[in-house]
């Protein structure tokens, strides 16, 4: 026993109906479900499906004798080949297609793990023209290989190429720009020097608490900690804690402590010191509002050839330039902090300055939660 539920979008598009036997090589308009009591119920034939001639008798069999099929003008495509061309305009570097298009949908999905970064101007233009959609994730978050990233899809059943045309320019031009729409950024395995400043924690009044916070962090992201050491709150000790990092191959900085406004608190002008550029003190999120980030170019470093090792000059040749990134005393009490958005950034390759860290001042307010859940919450978004 079976009998025929059609669903799908009537007469949308140009499609009309015909009689099954002529319906040979026309795209069917609409899903045709099969249901067999006890045994099936599922789509015997998805909207799409190019009718062939040995199926007719199938068509029959489920009481059809007319079906709606598409009537494609010149310059109409259908929803399947409409995605297609979304996505392929779409996506930049590290995503690719996922699978063939559904009903008009298809998704991207990462190539690689890496940072998901979002052209949201380029994505408001193109969701913008109607007809065509774009819904992506979060810019900035860190995606596993293989995570969708976004899903594209053409709304009508059958659309007009001018609009397609039309968003895969935009999708171009921003690739043209060096800003692809969607694309997938490889974070580089950092070699991570720190520095715990600090007068209570180096004579051991109180035990530390940040150096396995950061392990566990750096740890995450594949680096590799390389030298970390205790300094008091001494400029010209801390100075040289820093060269000695650097000595040993460090292409990341990381300092804690020592980033208020008391007057011991000098890991800032320590920082300085080393030649360090681009010093941008303050962040528009909680916690990491005293957060630190400069960079060390190679002939600011301090260290002179004659010193320098192999090793040391061989990453300094890979890396042009060396981030800092100065963390203050809320990286010890809290899981997730300002820290956490920028170092992916950071090992992706962007520069951190004064307008990327005003820009975290909407979503940057961390609620503390009982139970942290980041990434799945608003922080940082």
């Amino acid at each position: 026993m079976s009998d025929v539920l059609e669903c799908g979008r009537e007469r949308a598009g140009g499609a009309k109906a015909i009689p099954v036997e002529k319906a040979a090589g026309m795209v069917l308009a609409h899903d045709v479900t099969e249901i067999r009591s006890g045994e099936f119920k599922g789509s015997a034939f998805r909207k799409g499906h190019v009718v062939r001639e040995e199926d007719i008798d199938h068509f029959r069999r489920l009481g059809k004798e007319s079906l709606f099929v598409l009537s494609l003008g010149p310059d109409e495509a259908h929803e399947d080949e409409a995605a297609l061309a979304l996505a392929d305009a779409l996506r930049g570097p590290g995503v690719t297609i996922e699978g063939e298009p559904r009903e008009g949908k298809i998704n991207l999905i990462a190539e690689h793990a890496g940072l998901l970064k979002i052209n949201e101007k380029a994505l408001l233009a193109m969701n913008m023209l109607g007809q065509v959609m774009c819904a992506t994730r979060h810019t900035n978050t860190l995606v596993k290989k293989g995570r969708i990233v976004a899903g594209t899809r053409a709304i009508p059943l059958v659309i007009k190429w001018s609009i397609v045309d039309e968003a895969a320019e935009i999708g171009g031009r921003a690739k043209r720009e060096g800003s692809p729409m969607v694309e997938v950024k490889k974070l580089r395995k950092p070699r991570v020097g720190v520095v715990i400043t600090g007068n209570e924690v180096y004579h051991g009044r109180i035990q530390d608490a940040f150096a396995p916070v950061i392990a566990k962090k750096i740890k995450a992201i594949n680096g590799e900690i390389v030298g970390l050491h205790y300094a008091p709150d001494d400029e010209a000790m801390i100075e040289e804690r820093l060269h000695e990092l650097l000595h040993a191959g460090a292409d990341l900085l990381i300092t804690t402590g020592g980033m208020s406004v008391d007057p011991d608190d000098v890991t800032r002008f320590a920082i300085r010191n080393i030649g360090a550029r681009d010093i941008v003190y303050g962040s528009a999120v909680l916690p990491g509002a005293m957060f630190l980030v400069a960079y060390l170019r190679n002939a600011e470093c301090g260290i002179r050839n004659s010193e320098c090792t192999s090793t040391h000059s061989a990453l300094h040749t890979l890396h042009s330039e060396i981030p800092i990134l100065g963390i203050p005393a809320c990286g010890m009490y809290h899981a997730i902090t300002i820290f956490d958005l920028i170092l992916p950034r950071v090992l992706a390759g962007e520069t951190i300055g004064r307008r990327e860290l005003a820009e975290l001042g909407h979503g940057g307010l961390c609620l503390n939660c009982r139970k942290c859940r980041y990434p799945v919450c608003p922080f940082g978004k």
